[in-house]
């Protein structure tokens, strides 16, 4: 049986000498649309670097990472070009088809969908993905066939869900949850979806993005693991975010990287492309810490924030604009 969630409301908002979307707009679905973009380009400004775990090599050989770049040779995503997705990416994207194409969340439709990405995917199968897939394979529903990951990515791929969703928290937490569950159901990986997700609808609707997090840590997830992560990373520090997240941890299990978006989203509260800039710079899983902080910082700064290259240099740029006018 499909489950069907949506929302009714339509925007416009013009970047400097381009048009994304149509209708009637405010300020708040001007946001909910950066929230997705940020999102998106933060994946991809990580493609270049993603993965490689010395700070020092990324300052060597990369610079200060601004613009998009082509992953290093022989790195997990050979196959990729500047501009492109990692495996992440990818998987939001059609995550984003997927609501444009049903009008609204149905998880078999993305489940679908997904499968369907992989089959002569030429980007790289990180282990959710395989476990995820030989789940299905086997027999097991789509509803529980997701690994037991505790990747952050299985978090981090939501915007376009949250920005579908942008009305009703309630809502846009639920699918979160379920639609993280789809690859990575391990507990608290869905707890952190759902915490994205109230954040961004909380800043979405006017909340600063550290206010948000201490409100929505106290309504719903008061003496768990996520507060104790967000705690973390709201803790005052001297030292560079690349020594901050190397200190956390930079691999990709959300008890490390967790934190690590905390500590971008409020030292950078009011500096999205800082706070993407000094993720990338800081190593390993870039993409899935990029892609929640872009969510979060998106909602709140909106379009003007988002450097213009970021979206003209997208190579899904006009894909992403025709999926965003389809929806309302």
């Amino acid at each position: 049986m499909s489950l069907v969630f949506g929302v009714t409301i339509a925007y416009i908002y013009i970047y400097p000498n381009r048009v994304y979307g149509l209708k009637k707009g405010t300020r708040m679905q001007d946001k909910a649309m950066a929230m997705v973009w940020a999102s998106f380009a933060a994946d991809t400004l990580a493609l270049g670097a993603h993965w490689i775990y010395s700070i020092k090599r990324i300052a060597r050989d990369f610079g200060r990472i601004e613009t998009f770049r082509d992953p290093v040779p022989q790195s997990y995503h050979a196959a990729k070009h500047r501009g492109d997705f990692t495996h992440y990416g990818d998987q939001a994207f059609v995550l984003l088809e997927s609501l444009a194409a049903r009008g609204g969340f149905d998880p078999q439709d993305f489940s679908r969908r997904w499968q369907a990405l992989f089959k002569g995917y030429t980007g790289y199968f990180d282990q959710a993905t395989k476990s995820t897939l030989e789940n299905l394979a086997s027999g097991t529903p789509f509803l529980e066939a997701g690994s037991t990951s505790n990747d952050l990515a299985g978090a981090a791929m939501i915007a376009p869900l949250a920005y579908r969703l942008r009305d009703e928290e309630d809502r846009m937490a639920e699918a979160a949850r379920t639609l993280t569950t789809l690859t990575h159901n391990d507990t608290l990986t869905v707890d952190a979806a759902e915490f994205f997700a109230r954040v961004s609808f909380r800043v979405l609707h006017g909340a600063r993005p550290v206010h948000a997090v201490h409100t929505v840590i106290e309504a719903f997830f008061k003496g768990t693991p996520i507060e104790a992560w967000t705690h973390k990373g709201l803790m005052d520090s001297s030292d560079e975010s690349p020594e901050v997240i190397k200190t956390f941890g930079q691999d990709c299990h959300s008890p490390d990287a967790f934190p690590s978006v905390i500590h971008l989203i409020s030292r950078y509260e009011d500096d999205l492309k800082e706070a993407l800039v000094q993720n990338v710079m800081s190593g390993g899983d870039s993409a899935a810490r990029g892609m929640a902080v872009g969510m979060v910082l998106g909602a709140h700064l909106g379009m003007p924030a988002i450097p213009e290259n970021w979206i003209r240099d997208l190579n899904t740029a006009q894909a992403i604009q025709a999926l965003l006018e389809q929806m309302p």
